[in-house]
């Protein structure tokens, strides 16, 4: 039987491999190896997805933890190598755009294996953002590329990728159909005294928005204005980066108007999410899932990888130097028609596993 090491190292990652991992099974496609890198390590954020989503606990896990990114990804290329020495793996795949996945790309690359690229084609501006710079290496050295949508198909053509490359839609819709009837909407606003559609869930974590004490401060302030003058409460749950730059720019003052809560699992961030009113988030997981819950988005970034849902008119981007101003309004803005099917219809799993299953017999 031919063997798949799976590697995966942030929340995003956990849920998606989640996915794959099952219909693996269910299929018995192949021996999957499962590789966190611990690129996130605190609990709230990696283990409660493996309780949630019953993922099994991983084969290898590196513990490579927080740091530079180059160090971070230096670390996990270097861990990585071993376990694809000791493995000897037929493919490695790969999700999304982090640090964990460009480190995994080059050290298959580099050993000859070939590399599956979940969620391959997403481009956006500035093209200097690690994450842009992880997208387009891992793309460049993968064997076979899965695209979320047609955009991402063609901006592949652009760059002359075009052997390997299909259209599978996307693995999060897979995983919110197949987990909606087990969001916790009812159990958590009852613990967070919360009542449906009279609150705004946000989440922030990107540098350009939390390490810049400008752009920080014109984001809460546009938080405090909506809030105040909508009457809606705003539901924060706190990455520890932004609590921690919260912290040194003395800004714990504008927390007082907010229910700041401890970063949650899975289900019962989807729970908030089908409760409240819209959302504000710079994740690009959670502007695609607020879609996929039928919540308009203010998407606090200068550009998104998720330009469907943007041109759609659907979500909105809202730079975090004009927050202060534009959120109100643009949170105030309801009259968008929802657009159906951006990202396929729930199968995307099942497509990638028959067409990783039929390049292993080739």
């Amino acid at each position: 039987m031919n063997k798949i090491v799976s590697l995966v190292g942030a929340r995003p990652q956990f849920v998606k491999e989640a996915v794959i991992a099952s219909e693996v099974h269910k299929t018995n496609a192949w021996n999957h190896i499962l590789v966190h890198s611990g690129q996130h390590y605190d609990a709230n954020m990696s283990d409660l997805f493996f309780e949630e989503l019953h993922i099994p606990t991983p084969q290898y896990f590196l513990e490579v933890g927080s740091s530079r990114h180059g160090k971070q990804t230096a670390l996990v290329l270097e861990k990585f190598e071993d376990i694809l020495l000791r493995e000897n793996p037929d493919m490695v795949i790969v999700y999304g755009d982090t640090n964990t996945t460009v480190a995994g790309t080059l050290a298959a690359a580099k050993l000859k294996i070939p590399v599956a690229h979940i969620e391959a084609g997403m481009r956006q501006s500035p093209k200097d953002m690690p994450e842009e710079i992880n997208r387009v290496v891992t793309d460049h050295l993968s064997s076979l590329l899965f695209c979320c949508s047609e955009l991402s198909r063609q901006n592949l053509q652009k760059e002359n990728i075009i052997d390997g490359v299909f259209i599978s839609g996307d693995i999060m819709y897979d995983l919110f159909l197949r987990m909606k009837p087990y969001f916790l909407k009812d159990k958590i606003l009852q613990r967070l005294h919360l009542h449906e559609g009279q609150y705004t869930l946000v989440t922030l974590h990107r540098d350009f928005n939390v390490d810049n004490k400008e752009n920080l401060v014109s984001i809460l302030e546009g938080l405090h204005s909506y809030s105040k003058a909508m009457g809606l409460t705003i539901v924060f749950p706190m990455h520890p980066r932004t609590q921690k730059r919260i912290e040194e720019f003395n800004l714990t003052q504008y927390l007082d108007f907010m229910n700041t809560i401890e970063p949650i699992g899975y289900l019962e961030l989807m729970g908030l999410l089908e409760g409240c009113a819209n959302v504000v988030t710079d994740s690009g997981g959670l502007q695609k899932e607020a879609y996929y819950a039928q919540k308009q988005a203010a998407v606090i970034m200068p550009d998104t990888g998720w330009k469907e849902i943007i041109e759609s008119g659907w979500n909105q981007l809202v730079p975090a130097n004009v927050a202060k101003e534009v959120l109100p309004q643009t949170l105030g803005n309801k009259s968008a028609a929802y657009p159906d099917n951006l990202y396929g219809k729930g199968e995307a799993s099942k497509l990638i596993v028959k067409a990783i299953t039929s390049s292993l017999k080739n």
